[in-house]
């Protein structure tokens, strides 16, 4: 049964490609606002206040951070199925909503002096509800920008989706800023709080844009699987699931730069205020490079464009630790920002389109949710193991850029294997992915471009 069923068979296009973006700017600066701000508090607050400052007080923090991956998958499942089969603007409604209240308490929280082990515990709690609340956006709002968009600029409108991740991601660390810069006196009783109250503000807007959506065309006319989404997506195009799970392992790169480099920085006595301000430049480019990745990948392809960018990213994280270690904050700066603000901006502008193409309309948000989040459990993790890796020497970091290479390389060989989509007529997307199709991913040779 199509989901339009009751409408005409012949229904005018509903296209709302500028809403359908700025619907994804927000969502995504909403989601990553939060993952800026929390990263940002891992590394330098939370382990004085939720974990009384002890020696392992830093590794708890980071498997704090790290703990909303574990709820990411299990977001995916359940958002997705709700976005595939009641609607895009259902499920992207839930998760802004939930990401959004959970941000807010977490600014409401008690802290470990006032209520001991409990403190820890409900951080835990509710950064569990933003990892099932994430795992259902991004591929949610990939979807409903890619469909919305017109034939020849699906890269460049989903792209939006990134592009409001860069904004959040710089709103986090322009206030952390001044945040980090105040008084202990302040930072460490009131003063850490507010950012994260801040975040009802986004929320609020972001309802607004969202609730006055229409639902895709391509959504609406997709005939509904008689099985669930999730077990769907495995029957007819499993290799599309392993696939983007694959090709994300390069989201690595962001974490361990943001994160375990933020922590590695000031451990090698490098200003926290300093850091922050020098991710927030590379954040700021990043905003205005992935939507001209994305126009890159809607004129040579999505593959060449996303190869580069994994590709290239993992090359760099090695100027980027040497850098640190250096202690040279002015090489410390050009390699943020050619890592983060350029090199990751050409996978970030083409992957939404690239990942979300794999599938049909009617598997496509599970489809994508689902390879999205299991790809993304490395990275939740990668800042803890990084510091597992480094051992008792602090100031090793090659094992570290070692393993952030590594995931890069991976997602450029699974994205070799993928078939480019660029040219594909919308309604004609996944249409050829079964299992029959499965081979694909050991002989990328068998992978052609559909002719224009």
């Amino acid at each position: 049964m199509s989901h339009s069923s009751h409408a005409p068979t012949k229904s005018p296009p509903r296209q709302q490609p500028k809403r359908a973006a700025i619907a994804s700017v927000m969502g995504g600066a909403l989601e990553y606002y939060d993952f800026a701000l929390f990263a940002s508090a891992a590394a330098i607050i939370f382990p004085k206040l939720f974990f009384h400052d002890s020696e392992a007080a830093v590794l708890a923090s980071f498997a704090t951070f790290g703990a909303a991956y574990l709820a990411r998958p299990l977001g995916a499942i359940i958002i997705s199925h709700i976005g595939d089969r009641q609607g895009r603007k259902h499920a992207l409604l839930l998760t802004i909503s939930l990401m959004g209240v959970a941000t807010f308490l977490i600014g409401c929280l008690p802290t470990y002096d006032s209520i001991g082990i409990l403190a820890p515990a409900l951080l835990v709690t509710l950064r569990l509800v933003q990892g099932f609340s994430a795992g259902g956006e991004l591929a949610g709002a990939s979807s409903l920008t890619m469909e919305h968009a017109p034939e020849g600029r699906r890269a460049f409108v989903s792209s939006f989706s990134l592009v409001g991740v860069g904004i959040g991601m710089v709103m986090a660390n322009a206030i952390m800023i001044p945040i980090t810069a105040l008084p202990d006196d302040i930072l460490y009783t009131w003063g850490w709080r507010l950012p994260f109250w801040l975040s009802a503000v986004v929320l609020v807007i972001g309802i607004w844009v969202r609730r006055s959506l229409d639902e895709p065309e391509a959504f609406e006319n997709a005939e509904t699987s008689k099985a669930p989404p999730f077990i769907a997506v495995f029957r007819e195009n499993p290799q599309g699931v392993i696939r983007v799970a694959l090709c994300n392992l390069f989201a690595v790169v962001q974490t361990v730069t943001t994160v375990f480099g933020l922590s590695y920085a000031i451990q090698q006595g490098v200003n926290s205020t300093t850091m922050v301000a020098i991710v927030t430049a590379s954040q700021f480019i990043s905003i205005f490079a992935r939507p001209l990745c994305g126009l890159a990948a809607d004129r040579f392809g999505r593959k060449p464009v996303f190869i580069f960018g994994a590709a290239s990213s993992g090359l760099l994280i090695f100027p980027f630790f040497s850098a640190i270690a250096s202690g040279n904050v002015f090489m410390i700066a050009v390699s943020m920002i050619l890592l983060t603000g350029v090199a990751i901006s050409f996978a970030d502008g083409a992957y939404p389109a690239f990942f979300s193409e794999m599938f049909n309309a009617k598997i496509r948000y599970t489809g994508m949710a689902i390879g999205l989040q299991i790809g993304i459990l490395l990275s939740g993790f990668s800042p803890t193991i990084g510091r597992a890796l480094q051992g008792e020497d602090t100031a090793n970091w090659i094992p570290v850029a070692i393993m952030t290479a590594v995931c890069s390389a991976i997602a450029v060989l699974a994205a070799l294997t993928a078939k480019e989509t660029f040219r594909t007529p919308l309604e004609q997307l996944g249409i050829k992915n079964t299992r029959a199709e499965a081979s694909t991913i050991a002989d990328p040779d068998k992978a052609t471009i559909p002719a224009s």
